[in-house]
């Protein structure tokens, strides 16, 4: 094939995805230089379109970038006013006294937020010093200069056949160099992913581990809703299945967000992570909830929980990974976004004093260490052992000695040292013949819903004609091993129906990859057990377009 020809264009700063760490970044570079030339392309077809989180906003990384962001009109609109944690039992639930946990686990001072509206709400205050946004622009290659650095990336390609082939309206997209390049793609990016690999980043450092993160908006009946009220719980009906648990959190106009997460290191690969939340939404506690109500969205996304020992080196010559690229939620807190920022901020920071003395393409070492020394790494380090306790405890047991933990770590020590993750979330997958099959009652229509019904309300678009951007190392495997030993999960693990093993009369099963449906949460690349399933970007504005997730 011949060589691509691309227009280049030059920037001080290239960020890719307008997320959280992305646009702090962004905004924290026009602070230090107004005349610093910073474009940020997103995949999405709008600024916050990819978004999806909880949330409960932890304001000090958005009151470090933007200390006025009340009188400049920033979407926190609804204050925690209450939370509840609840253990749940199939019949009803106790609750857990707040009084015992670490105070880092209050939401006292903690907004419920539409992070989507957030960013948008960003990428306003960014446009306004000059930074070039540029939505629909999916990143689809690195470009690596002469030594073997990052120097930038190739966006806006459109217009492949389904094989590959360029179609008549193709157009090559354009590369885009940048004094260092800053990959804020959210969780198990694409681009990151090869970085990562590309500089063994990972080496020295434990697996990342990994949940998957559900969730429904619901308008209820205004008699139940409760606005500024948190809740979590945990138990059923995951019970010793899977580490995971839900989220209900009461925002404004009637709404509440219904979220559910699943750790991705369980072992039975008959776990059906939808349809537990599915019919996590039947215990009476919820259900009573959501009577009378109505779901107006769906999503869903990956989250990172590997934590402070999972966090890989973030830089390499030429470019950094910031925010869920590294991997930066608390896991107890569930809160990533306020560690997202001050990636941001941290990693504008260094690479401003790198081209004030002249340097470029080289290794942003400044930023990496204030992200493990500063107010991130010490966010992350108290609860270090929360997520590797249950792993492998168990959820009582990491009850009390995670809790027990914490709380000596707000006192500066811990007596368990940092504890290691072990297996990644594709090894901790054991084979069909060692666990039972797990029954789930039918989605009913109005509480729960089959998959393809709910993934209408994500607003999932994508460009058939083009390839498919879910490929496989191997065509084979999926039913020649993966389905003989694993009873095929990939048709249970992924919260959209993307992938079905299909049985016809007379013809061998095929496995089918229904890439139209995708709402890029990344489970597969993550969970198939042999790490056949690669994901990459789609096109440019293809995928998900959620309104206020």
């Amino acid at each position: 094939m011949a060589q691509i020809e691309r227009e280049a264009m030059e920037y001080d700063v290239v960020i890719v995805g307008a997320g959280p760490a992305g646009l702090s970044a962004a905004i924290r570079l026009k602070q230090l230089d107004a005349d610093c030339n910073v474009v940020v392309l997103e995949k999405g077809s709008e600024v916050g379109a990819h978004i999806l989180s909880g949330a409960v906003l932890d304001p000090c990384g958005l009151e470090a970038l933007i200390p006025d962001w009340k009188a400049k009109g920033a979407p926190l609109n609804v204050p925690v006013k209450e939370d509840n944690f609840y253990m749940m039992g199939e019949a009803g639930q106790i609750r857990i006294p707040n009084f015992p946990m670490p105070p880092l686990m209050n939401n006292h001072g903690n907004y419920i937020v539409s992070m989507a509206n957030v960013c948008r709400w960003m990428a306003e205050q960014a446009e306004e010093m000059g930074v070039e946004i540029f939505p629909g622009m999916a990143c689809s290659e690195l470009v690596f200069g002469d030594q073997g650095e990052v120097k930038g990336v190739v966006a806006g390609e459109f217009g492949k056949n389904a094989d590959g082939s360029h179609g008549d309206s193709y157009e090559p997209g354009m590369e885009l160099h940048g004094k260092y390049v800053f990959l804020s793609e959210g969780v198990r990016g694409s681009l990151s992913k090869q970085v990562i690999e590309k500089y063994n980043l990972a080496d020295g450092h434990e697996p990342q581990k990994f949940g998957l993160g559900m969730k429904e908006i619901w308008e209820i009946d205004p008699a139940k809703h409760r606005e500024g009220t948190v809740t979590h719980t945990m138990g059923w009906p995951l019970g010793g299945n899977a580490g995971g648990g839900s989220f209900i959190y009461h925002l404004d106009n009637n709404q509440v967000y219904i979220g559910f997460v699943v750790h991705l290191n369980y072992r039975n690969p008959h776990l059906f992570p939808y349809m537990e939340f599915q019919r996590f939404k039947h215990h009476p506690m919820v259900a009573n909830l959501l009577e009378g109500g109505k779901r107006v969205a769906y999503g869903a996304r990956a989250i990172s929980e590997g934590g402070y020992q999972s966090m890989p080196k973030m830089v390499a010559p030429g470019v950094a990974l910031l925010g869920c690229s590294v991997g930066m939620v608390n896991v107890p807190r569930i809160k990533g976004n306020h560690n997202a920022m001050l990636s941001g901020k941290a990693a504008a920071e260094a690479a401003f004093e790198a081209i004030q003395a002249g340097r470029s393409a080289d290794e942003l070492t400044a930023y990496e260490t204030n992200v493990r020394k500063g107010p991130i790494g010490k966010d992350l380090k108290k609860v270090r052992n929360v997520k590797p306790l249950w792993s492998k405890y168990g959820l009582t047991a990491s009850l009390m000695l995670g809790g027990l933990d914490m709380w000596t770590n707000t006192l500066g020590f811990s007596l368990m040292g940092t504890l290691s993750h072990g297996k990644t979330d594709a090894q901790a997958t054991e084979e069909a013949a060692k666990h039972k099959e797990i029954a789930y009652p039918k989605p009913d229509g109005k509480l729960s819903f089959d998959r393809l019904t709910n993934v209408a309300f994500s607003f999932t678009n994508h460009e058939e004609s083009q390839p498919a951007h879910l490929t496989l190392k191997d065509q084979d495997e999926p039913v020649a091993s993966n389905l003989v030993k694993y009873a095929g999960p990939a048709a249970r693990y992924c919260p959209a129906g993307v992938y079905e093993f299909v049985e016809e009369a007379g013809k061998d099963t095929r496995f089918v990859i229904n890439f139209q449906n995708c709402v890029h949460c990344k489970t597969c690349d993550i969970k198939d057990p042999a790490q056949n399933i690669v994901w990459t970007t789609p096109q440019g504005g293809d995928g998900p377009n959620y309104p206020n997730m």
